[in-house]
C-alpha cells in the first residue's frame, strides 16, 4: 500500500480524502494556492506545498506545479478529488510516465469520456441508450439554429467539454438558441479552454439519475446502485439522495447493466459515474460519464456502508475488488444537502465573504454526516466554488431521512456571509418534493419569482411569537438586573406582551420556569420547556413535547427568528409600546427602479449600451462574470440611457450601479 498520498485539490474534498488516508495510515500532502494557505486541509495534512496565486488558473489547474508538489514530497500516488485535473487526460499520463499512480482512472478511458460528443458514439457502440441529437461540432450560431431546427425544439445546447453546469443552455426558439450559443461557448472558453459546443435533443420532464460504479485493473465491474439528483438550479445539484423515490427495479437493473457495459467497454478502473436523463415513463438515456469521484458520494457510502475514497486507494496500489455485485446491499435511505454561500433572495447569486460565525449540527458520521472544509473565520473566495459544506442524512426510509435533513439544517448557523440553510429547509418541506413527485425543474417550477422566506402561519406563528417572547423576557430580565429604568418586572411574575410581525400584534402572556416557561399565545397555552442561554444564537426547546430548532439573530431592538425555512422579523413590546407603534409611519425603500445594478460581485464583461441610447424592457444591458458564470442583466422596462457608471473590466461590488435610465 502506498504510504504517501497527494491530494491535487482543495476545500471539502481534500479533507474528506485526508480522512480516509488518515484512517489507512497512509501519509498525506495538501497543496495551496494563496488564498488557501489557512485553509482546514492545509491544518489537516501531514505536509503541505504552496502552489502559486489564488486564481486556479494559476495553480490548481497547473499540472506543472503538481507534479513538482509531487516530486518534492515524495508521493506515490496522486488523489485528483473533482474539478481541477480530475479529468484530465494529459495529467493522467504525465503521472503515469513518471511512476506515479493515479486514483482514478486510466488515461484513455479518461480521454474517452471526457469528450461528451465522442463517449455518446461509444455508448452507443456499447449498447447503452443516447439522447437523439447532432454529435459533430458545430461552427457558429447559424448553424446552430439549423440543426436545432432538424433535431426539434426544445434542445439542450452543451459544452462538449462542460460539466457543473457550465457551458449548458436550453432553447426553445432560433433567438434563444443564438443567445444560448454565445454564452455556452463563452462559458465553456473560460471554463474549460475548449468552446466546442453540440447539441441534442432536450427531454422534457427530465429527471437526473446516475449510477455509481467501481471498477478494478482485474476485469471486475460492479454497480452500487443509484443516486436521485434531479433537484437542481441551472443545471447544478442542490439535493442528492439515494436510492431514487421513482425507479422501479426492472429499470434500475437495466441502468446498472448499460452503466457497467459502458465502463468495460471503456477499460474502467476506479470509481465512476454513469449519468442518465430519465423521462416520465421511466426511459433513460445516457448523457456522460464522470471519471472521477462525485460530490453527492456520502448518500451512495451512507446506504451501501463502503468508503468509496478507501476502494479508489485500493483499486489505485492494483488489488482486486473485494466484493461482488451480489454482496452489494442497500441500507435505508439518505440524502444530501449542498450547503452554499449564495444569497437565494438574489437569484442564488455568490455571496463571498468571512465566516464570522459558524456552528454545525451535531454529526455521528451514521445519522447525520457533514463534509467540509472550513471553520469558523474561513474565507469564502471569489476564485472558487462557494460550497460552505455538504450534509447528509441517513434513517431506515426516505421519511426519517427528510426528518433527520430538516433538523440538522435548524441547527446550522452560519453568519458572515449569504447561505442557503432556509432554501434547502424549504425544499425539505415542500410537499411535492416530499411525494417524490418532482423533476429537474421542480426548482424553475416551484419557486418561479426566486426563493423569499414564507412566513410562520397558525400554529407555527403561535411557537415563533412564544420562542421571541420567551427570549426577550430572558434579555429584559437581565436588563432589569442591571438597573435599566423602564424594564418590566423580573421572571418571577407572568409578563404580558405583544410580538409585532409587519403590522400585526399578537398578544402573549409568559410564566417563567427553572426549566423553560408556560406561554399563551392566540388563547393556544405552549409548555417551552429548553436549556437556552443568553447569547446562543440556536434555540432548542420542546413545545408540549415535540422538539423543535429556532435561530436567532438580534436585530437592534428586534428579533430574526427562522426554522424550518421559514422567517419572521419580530419585535417584542409592552403593551403600551405596541398601542404607540401601530401609529408610526413605515419608512419607505429608496426607488432604484431606474437603475442596473451588478446583483453580485463579479466582473463586467460587456456592456451593451451607451449614453443617449434607448432600451426596450427586456434587452441586454450588461453581461456580469462570476464564479465563471456568465449572468446577462437586461433592461426592466423602456427608457433612455442617462448614465453609464461602469465600463468592461470593472470589478463590481454586489448592488453597484452599472447604467442609470432617464
Amino acid at each position: 500500500m502506498f504510504s504517501k498520498i497527494l491530494i491535487a485539490n482543495r476545500g471539502e474534498i481534500a479533507c474528506r480524502v485526508i480522512r480516509t488516508a488518515r484512517d489507512m495510515g497512509i501519509a498525506t500532502v495538501a497543496v495551496y494556492s494563496d488564498a488557501d494557505a489557512g485553509s482546514l486541509a492545509v491544518q489537516m495534512a501531514d505536509e503541505a506545498i504552496h502552489i502559486g496565486p489564488s486564481p486556479a488558473a494559476e495553480s490548481y489547474l497547473i499540472a506543472e506545479k503538481i507534479l513538482e508538489a509531487v516530486r518534492q514530497s515524495g508521493a506515490e500516488a496522486v488523489h485528483p478529488g473533482y474539478g481541477f485535473l480530475s479529468e484530465n487526460a494529459d495529467f493522467a499520463r504525465t503521472l503515469e510516465a513518471e511512476g506515479i499512480a493515479l486514483i482514478g482512472p486510466p488515461p484513455d478511458a479518461i480521454a474517452a469520456m471526457g469528450d461528451k460528443i465522442e463517449s455518446k458514439k461509444l455508448a452507443d457502440a456499447a449498447g447503452v441508450s443516447t439522447v437523439p441529437g447532432h454529435m459533430g461540432i458545430i461552427a457558429d450560431d447559424t448553424e446552430a439554429v439549423k440543426i436545432a431546427r432538424e433535431v426539434g425544439y426544445p434542445v439542450m445546447i452543451k459544452a462538449s467539454a462542460g460539466g457543473g453546469g457550465k457551458g449548458m443552455r436550453i432553447a426553445a426558439s432560433d433567438d434563444e438558441v443564438i443567445e444560448g450559443f454565445r454564452s455556452a461557448q463563452n462559458e465553456a472558453r473560460s471554463s474549460f479552454g475548449d468552446d466546442r459546443i453540440f447539441i441534442e435533443k432536450f427531454v422534457e420532464e427530465p429527471r437526473h439519475i446516475e449510477i455509481q460504479v467501481l471498477a478494478d485493473s482485474h476485469g471486475n465491474v460492479i454497480h452500487l446502485g443509484e443516486r436521485e439528483c434531479s433537484i437542481q438550479r441551472r443545471h447544478q445539484k442542490v439535493i442528492e439522495e439515494a436510492p431514487s423515490p421513482f425507479l422501479d427495479e426492472v429499470t434500475r437493473q437495466a441502468m446498472g447493466e448499460q452503466a457497467c457495459a459502458l465502463s468495460r467497454a471503456v477499460g474502467y478502473r476506479s470509481a465512476g459515474t454513469v449519468e442518465f436523463i430519465v423521462d416520465k415513463n421511466r426511459n433513460f438515456y445516457f448523457l456522460e460519464m464522470n471519471t472521477r469521484l462525485q460530490v453527492e458520494h456520502p448518500v451512495t457510502e451512507m446506504i451501501t456502508g463502503l468508503d468509496l475514497v478507501e476502494q479508489m486507494i485500493r483499486v489505485a496500489d492494483g488489488e482486486e475488488l473485494s466484493i461482488t455485485q451480489e454482496d452489494v446491499t442497500v441500507n435505508g435511505w439518505a440524502i444530501e444537502a449542498r450547503v452554499y454561500a449564495e444569497d437565494p433572495s438574489r437569484n442564488f447569486l455568490p455571496a463571498i465573504g468571512r465566516l464570522a460565525r459558524y456552528r454545525a449540527p451535531a454529526e455521528d458520521g451514521v445519522t447525520v454526516r457533514i463534509d467540509t472544509g472550513v471553520g469558523e473565520g474561513s474565507e469564502i473566495s471569489m476564485f472558487y466554488d462557494p460550497m460552505i459544506a455538504k450534509l447528509a442524512t441517513h434513517g431506515a426510509d426516505r421519511e426519517t431521512a427528510i426528518a433527520r435533513m430538516q433538523d440538522a439544517l435548524d441547527g446550522y448557523y452560519i453568519r458572515g456571509t449569504g447561505h442557503n440553510t432556509a432554501f434547502l429547509a424549504s425544499i425539505m418541506a415542500h410537499p411535492r418534493f416530499k411525494s417524490g413527485n418532482f423533476t429537474t425543474n421542480f426548482i424553475a417550477e416551484e419557486y418561479p419569482e426566486g426563493y423569499a422566506p414564507l412566513a410562520p402561519e397558525g400554529a407555527l406563528l403561535d411557537r415563533f411569537c412564544a420562542v421571541a417572547t420567551y427570549v426577550h423576557g430572558r434579555y429584559a430580565d437581565r436588563a432589569h438586573q442591571s438597573g435599566y429604568a423602564g424594564v418590566p418586572g423580573t421572571l418571577e411574575q407572568a409578563q404580558d406582551w405583544h410580538v409585532q410581525i409587519g403590522g400585526e400584534m399578537n398578544a402573549t402572556t409568559i410564566t417563567y420556569r427553572d426549566d423553560g416557561a408556560d406561554v399563551r399565545v392566540h388563547d393556544q397555552s405552549i409548555a417551552l420547556d429548553t436549556d437556552w442561554t443568553l447569547g446562543s444564537p440556536v434555540f432548542a426547546a420542546r413545545f408540549n413535547g415535540e422538539v423543535a430548532t429556532f435561530q436567532i439573530d438580534r436585530l437592534g431592538v428586534a428579533y430574526r427568528v427562522t426554522h424550518r425555512g421559514v422567517e419572521a422579523d419580530m419585535r417584542v413590546l409592552t403593551p403600551r409600546a405596541a398601542t404607540l407603534a401601530i401609529l408610526m409611519p413605515e419608512k419607505e425603500p429608496p426607488d432604484l427602479s431606474k437603475f442596473v445594478l451588478s446583483p453580485m460581485p463579479g466582473l463586467l464583461v460587456s456592456l451593451a449600451v451607451e449614453e443617449g441610447v434607448e432600451v426596450r424592457s427586456g434587452e441586454e444591458v450588461a453581461v456580469v462574470e462570476a464564479m465563471k458564470m456568465e449572468n446577462v442583466l437586461r433592461a426592466g422596462a423602456d427608457g433612455v440611457v442617462k448614465t453609464v457608471h461602469a465600463k468592461p473590466g470593472d470589478s463590481l461590488s454586489v448592488d453597484q450601479a452599472i447604467v442609470e435610465f432617464e
